[in-house]
């Protein structure tokens, strides 16, 4: 799990307490729980992360170097390695599921629909996925002029019905192969297979008003399942 300390939109937002549990915690609380792993690591650059990351059932043999901490720093480069300090303690690495901290939503039912689509396909990569709620090829952009116009206007007259399912990714997890992460293409352009979640599940917490809304609906989700 990539978890660096320098949130900017939502300071020290991995630490930040959700719903009273510190962010980071709960989603480590859930792969730990889930039992498909022989080790949930943390990757960071922070102590405080390292130490609730801990706390909560993580291991986090490492720290991140600076040059992989930054704003712009890849997810791959951050996985790669961790796949190669694992390596060189002597840590067999064969499949590998990468999560993010703020992936409250993320279960272990659906953890394990994903282990299972990557064994049973030829599939590099297994990632969640969800419908956009409303077709992408009837888009609509505004000019300079200030008038709305269709990005496809091909598709103008076509009914919603007949455009087809287009899918976004949901950010809860990423199952792949050690050579996948390691070598093979990006998530987007390999051999993907997609475990399409239902809209509820999917909630990006980027800004204080996703925090929000995700507390509001982990909480009614919660209320559901009791």
């Amino acid at each position: 799990m990539p978890a660096r300390g320098g949130s900017k939109r939502i300071p020290r937002k991995n630490i930040k307490p959700f719903r009273g549990t510190p962010l980071i915690a709960r989603v480590v609380d859930t792969l730990v729980g889930s039992g498909l792993f022989d080790q949930v690591v943390v990757s960071t650059d922070d102590d405080e992360i390292a130490a609730i990351a801990e706390e909560a059932g993580a291991q986090v043999p490492f720290r991140r170097p600076p040059e992989l901490s930054g704003d712009h720093a890849g997810t791959r480069p951050v996985i790669q390695h961790a796949i190669n300090e694992l390596i060189a303690a002597g840590v067999a690495v064969e499949e590998l599921c990468v999560s993010y901290p703020a992936a409250v939503f993320v279960s272990g039912q659906d953890l394990s629909t994903g282990l299972d689509l990557l064994r049973s396909s030829d599939a590099q990569f297994v990632m969640t996925a969800a419908s956009f709620p409303a077709p992408v090829k009837r888009a609509l952009t505004v000019g300079e002029d200030g008038l709305a116009r269709m990005l496809w206007p091909e598709f103008a007259l076509s009914r919603s019905q007949d455009l087809g399912e287009v899918y976004h990714d949901a950010g809860q997890f990423y199952w792949g192969t050690r050579d996948a992460w390691q070598t093979g293409p990006s998530v987007l352009t390999a051999r993907t297979v997609l475990h399409v979640l239902p809209h509820w599940q999917v909630q990006d917490i980027d800004t204080p008003e996703d925090w929000e809304r995700a507390e509001l609906i982990h909480q009614l989700a919660e209320g559901l399942t009791r």
